[in-house]
């Protein structure tokens, strides 16, 4: 009997103290694109940060015109995005400051297997033109997000101006993996980041109802980095943990990390801190 009551005071005592360890750690606010959340490379690395710094990770996954608007509204210290040119311009604003790039992948244009606008193994300006002329169902996320930032480009680049009021094109305002899922149902396409598109693969088990048609042009390189929030903007701003986890996620053992979280045995990120 007082065997069992010590077992159960040593428990409590140990609970006890993992519930105050957590308590009291230093908290960082984060935005970040819905790539990082969804493909579950922040679920992996969140809890290495608190052991390694003693700082809880705390975000939330919008796309990057929107996380950025949560650093301008001083809601988050930190940010993690995805849309090099935009992410200049606020630093250059005054919005932030530190930015560092950390890991990349790539985009791709993925389609059903039957892909009725014949864009399998076509250059990206082929594929978006042959989409536009065959009117054939794209989703887009239209939710300023650094995905949705890469595809109007492209539709300028291309001389499609933004295809909006197009009736094949689909604004679905949703995150990347529900656009994707927008798209299988229309029996259509849409441009994703290469991780997210894995992640997708892997709830289908390797069998999803999209696969990907175009690939490997380097107008579809997908640069994530880390960027502090200008704390001249905010007495409450925590600069000193967004640094910290800027330089956690350069440093040697994180960026071993990122190269090696995988789904299906392929890996979602590249890491190229400099």
């Amino acid at each position: 009997m007082k065997r069992s009551l010590r077992i159960l005071f040593f428990s409590v005592l140990v609970l006890s103290i993992a519930a105050y360890s957590a308590f009291s750690a230093e908290v960082l606010r984060m935005a970040t694109t819905t790539s990082t959340d969804n493909t579950g490379l922040l679920d992996y690395l969140a809890p290495e940060f608190l052991k390694d710094t003693g700082i809880e990770l705390q975000w939330v996954s919008v796309g990057t015109g929107k996380a950025l608007e949560l650093g301008k509204n001083l809601d988050v210290d930190v940010l993690l995005v995805h849309a090099p040119e935009v992410e200049k311009q606020y630093v250059q604003d005054g919005f932030g400051v530190n930015r560092r790039q950390v890991m990349y992948n790539d985009f791709i244009i993925i389609g059903p297997p039957s892909d009725p606008a014949k864009i399998k193994g076509k250059t990206v300006k082929e594929a978006f033109i042959s989409i536009a002329t065959k009117g054939a169902p794209f989703a887009s996320r239209g939710d300023k997000s650094g995905t949705h930032v890469l595809e109007l480009d492209l539709w300028e680049r291309f001389g499609y101006g933004q295809p909006e009021k197009e009736n094949w094109y689909i604004q679905t305002g949703q995150g990347m993996l529900d656009t994707i899922n927008i798209a299988a149902e229309k029996v259509g396409y849409t441009l994703t980041d290469r991780g997210t598109f894995i992640k997708y693969e892997d709830n289908y088990k390797g069998n999803p109802p999209l696969v990907i048609l175009v690939e490997g042009d380097e107008a579809l390189f997908n640069q994530y980095s880390v960027i502090a929030v200008n704390p001249v903007r905010g007495d409450h701003l925590r600069y000193d943990l967004a640094l910290k986890f800027s330089d956690w996620m350069r440093s040697d053992k994180v960026q071993k990390m990122i190269g090696e979280f995988s789904l299906l045995g392929k890996p979602l990120f590249v890491p190229n801190a400099k």
